[in-house]
């Protein structure tokens, strides 16, 4: 009877029993959850106390302590405020998936987020006469796969029009169908003609570019 005793209690000593282990288990698990649940509550209170974050869907999901965003904002500007904003909230990293799209603000909360095609008749008219162009990043398309959407496509283009010195003071639109691109506005320069040109032909997942640019 006392080895009986003296086992217990060296099992008490050294480690405590498996049931009390998995008894402390259970709390700590509970509280990871709960916290990744504070801070996306906060991110999403941040974002929306947020001026210029407020109106847009900005998605936000934390695990393990890492916060993931996902949506769409107008400018990088706003991408970097929204990861700034998950940092102070407590987020150890930040995975920012946010798309930067100047046509965001169409796009509130509650839309479908479908960027308008403003030309869209002119390139279903090109698309008859010429039919479906073969495109040179037809495998740099097939590699992005879903990623390389019209929506993204169009997305894309306006993302590297920003900060081209080519492009100041121009008002180029962009209008993608079937991955055949269509940029109509107008430019400063001939020059700024053939850079949004060849900007857009870059763009893996673009078949072709319908260029009706104007030079003002």
């Amino acid at each position: 009877m006392k080895l009986s005793y003296m086992f217990v209690a060296a099992l008490v000593i050294v480690g405590g029993s498996p049931i009390a282990r998995a008894s402390a288990a259970a709390p700590q698990t509970r509280t990871a959850a709960t916290s990744d649940k504070a801070i996306a509550d906060r991110i999403e209170a941040r974002i929306a106390r947020d001026a210029s974050l407020k109106k847009y869907d900005v998605k936000v999901s934390v695990d393990a302590g890492v916060a993931t965003l996902k949506g769409t904002v107008p400018t990088e500007a706003d991408r970097a405020k929204a990861a700034e904003l998950a940092t102070l909230s407590g987020a150890t990293r930040v995975e920012n998936h946010l798309v930067a799209d100047l046509d965001a603000a169409t796009h509130a909360k509650g839309t479908t987020g479908k960027i308008e095609q403003k030309t869209g008749e002119a390139v279903d008219k090109t698309k008859e006469v010429g039919g479906k162009a073969v495109d040179k990043t037809k495998e740099g398309a097939e590699k992005v796969g879903e990623v390389a959407t019209d929506g993204w496509i169009t997305s894309r283009a306006k993302t590297k029009f920003i900060g081209e010195d080519l492009l100041k003071d121009s008002d180029i639109h962009v209008s993608t169908d079937d991955h055949v691109v269509t940029l109509t506005g107008y430019v400063m320069s001939a020059a700024g003609r053939a850079r949004a040109v060849e900007i857009v032909k870059s763009i893996e997942g673009v078949h072709r570019v319908v260029d009706k640019i104007a030079v003002k």
